[in-house]
């Protein structure tokens, strides 16, 4: 009887090892633990404007094969952009200067990476070098209000200038949402906040250095996208022959419009129909 107690117990024990050893090995496979890094390696920086939950070790990938890791991750005092130095494996040091770097999320809920996907310039970044073009990672709020409608905002790609605008009622309009022109994101809100003195709120708009020749008579217009989708700046050009430029505040705005005030024009006016009947004298 002891010997089968003996022999039960040591068992138990070689399950319960077997069992550990399985879920540190899942552990190490679905986290940053496995990414060690292996081989000669050379470094290049990327910068993020939020790299959510990335961490050191993570995975870098070049059409999902794992191409090196996250050698380091900091935030200079007084700025408020990530720098991503990325570790890549000598044997690919032909990625162009022109790729653009993504943080991507493995699966639903898992780990974040690097992604690169290369560009076609014919100059190779070189050990120490930057990734100019990156997009950072975007926040359960962005991919919501992709879903509703509103699409994405624009890809930080050769840098951004600001312009303001001033607008009675923004509704929920709020940092981050896209700003559009023909119904193309070509920038995001920065900042919104009340104006002490005008009373109003300004919106400060960052906008794609590629859109630099929009007409200074342009008109800024919060919109809603569809029926309850969030809401995001329309802009739509005027004629004049000077561009807008950094700092600029667009004078014509339109502002949001409330379901009340919609409501309000329909119960006012009424519908078609009903001013063709009043016009037959039905």
């Amino acid at each position: 009887m002891s010997q089968q107690r003996s022999s039960y117990a040591v068992g138990t024990g070689l399950f319960i090892v077997l069992g550990f050893t399985a879920l540190a090995y899942l552990a190490t496979q679905t986290s940053s633990v496995a990414n060690v890094h292996q081989g000669d390696s050379y470094s290049v920086d990327a910068r993020f404007t939020n790299i959510g939950q990335l961490k050191e070790r993570a995975p870098v990938k070049i059409a999902g094969v794992r191409v090196g890791q996250v050698q380091s991750i900091t935030l200079t005092p007084g700025h408020d952009v990530a720098e991503v130095q990325l570790s890549i494996d000598k044997k690919y040091d032909h990625i162009p200067q022109d790729s653009v770097a993504t943080i991507f999320t493995s699966g639903l809920l898992g780990d974040q990476y690097v992604g690169i996907e290369y560009g076609s310039s014919k100059q190779v970044v070189a050990a120490g070098g930057t990734l100019a073009r990156t997009k950072s990672s975007q926040p359960l709020e962005e991919m919501l209000g992709k879903f509703f409608g509103a699409g994405g905002v624009a890809d930080n790609i050769g840098g951004t200038y600001t312009v303001k605008a001033n607008f009675t009622n923004v509704g929920t309009l709020s940092a981050g949402a896209p700003v559009k022109m023909a119904g193309v994101a070509i920038g995001s809100v920065q900042s919104v906040h009340a104006d002490p003195v005008k009373l109003n709120a300004e919106v400060v708009m960052a906008i794609d250095k590629r859109y630099n020749q929009i007409p200074d008579d342009s008109a800024a217009a919060v919109f809603t996208s569809g029926l309850i989708g969030s809401q995001y700046v329309a802009i739509q050009p005027g004629g004049s022959p000077d561009a807008l430029k950094n700092g600029d505040e667009m004078i014509l705005t339109q502002s949001a419009m409330q379901l009340e005030d919609l409501i309000g024009k329909f119960l006012v006016n009424g519908s078609p129909s009903d001013k063709k009947d009043a016009g037959n004298g039905k």
